[in-house]
């Protein structure tokens, strides 16, 4: 066991797959027992639309119910964001069947029918380092998230939305519309979820400029570091925030007040900009 696994024992997951569930109740039964069985903890959301999972427990636990879960095809392409803990972040437990894994409501951002564009951690960080895009166009950094996790962190000069829940976004973007016209502007979240749909829905209202950042701020902490993140990330468990080292941050500190860490190799290096896969 390596000193960081020794140190933080709790291995901590967080992994969604938008994919058409036409037993929702059945395979959140069956997950709930899978997860009962080797003693994790977390919460998982199952909808017609997909999966939404945050899980905790030892290693070998954790890896078990990945590789069952992906034995079921519909879930074989799941990617799941990792990170350590000293102690379990969740009290218990919880299965939920919802309508939505992350509630939108809106009937014109389905990831099922498609996927917006994404934008890979390390050419984020070029344009970030750059000030610009590659074809040399303005950025805009949109954060999804609600104000209070904004609060705990964000990119350096992001454009923050002022709402508390993320079915208010389509109103706060339209507010901004003008501002996001003549820009690249990059939609992020936590883990992705939110952007998968936001991206979608802001597209679909003539903003064809949207992309969304793969693997949201933890997919960007896990490839390149803090490099422009001021801040930890808040997540929604007893962790409350983790730092670009995707390790609970002790104290965590506005944005305002915390410096933006040294740019991370290959930032200035050409990459694949686009993708339309998960």
């Amino acid at each position: 066991m390596d000193r960081n696994a020794a140190e933080l024992p709790v291995e901590n997951i967080a992994a969604y797959r938008f994919v058409p569930i036409a037993d929702p109740a059945v395979v959140a039964d069956r997950l709930r027992a899978q997860a009962e069985s080797l003693g994790l903890r977390g919460s998982v959301l199952v909808a017609p639309e997909g999966l939404n999972l945050f899980l905790a427990g030892g290693d070998e636990a954790i890896a078990a119910f990945l590789d069952a879960l992906r034995a079921d095809a519909r879930f074989a392409g799941l990617q799941a964001r990792h990170s350590r803990s000293a102690t379990t972040p969740f009290a218990r437990l919880k299965v939920k069947v919802k309508p939505e894994i992350i509630a939108f409501r809106r009937d014109d951002a389905s990831p099922l029918a498609a996927r917006a564009p994404a934008v890979a951690p390390a050419t984020l960080a070029r344009w970030i380092a750059q000030g610009a895009d590659d074809d040399g166009r303005r950025l805009v950094l949109l954060d999804t998230r609600n104000r209070e996790e904004v609060a705990h962190g964000t990119f350096a000069g992001a454009r923050a939305l002022p709402i508390d829940n993320f079915v208010d976004l389509p109103a706060a973007v339209l507010a901004e519309r003008e501002a996001l016209a003549d820009a690249t502007v990059v939609s992020f979240c936590t883990g992705g979820i939110r952007c998968e749909k936001a991206a979608l829905w802001m597209r679909a209202q003539g903003l064809d400029n949207v992309l969304q950042l793969d693997g949201g701020i933890l997919g960007y902490f896990e490839a390149v570091g803090g490099f422009g993140y001021d801040g930890a990330c808040f997540v929604f468990d007893a962790r409350v925030a983790l730092d670009p080292a995707l390790a609970p941050a002790p104290d965590p500190v506005p944005a305002p007040q915390v410096a933006s860490a040294p740019a991370p190799a290959g930032a200035g290096e050409r990459a694949e900009s686009v993708s339309g896969t998960h």
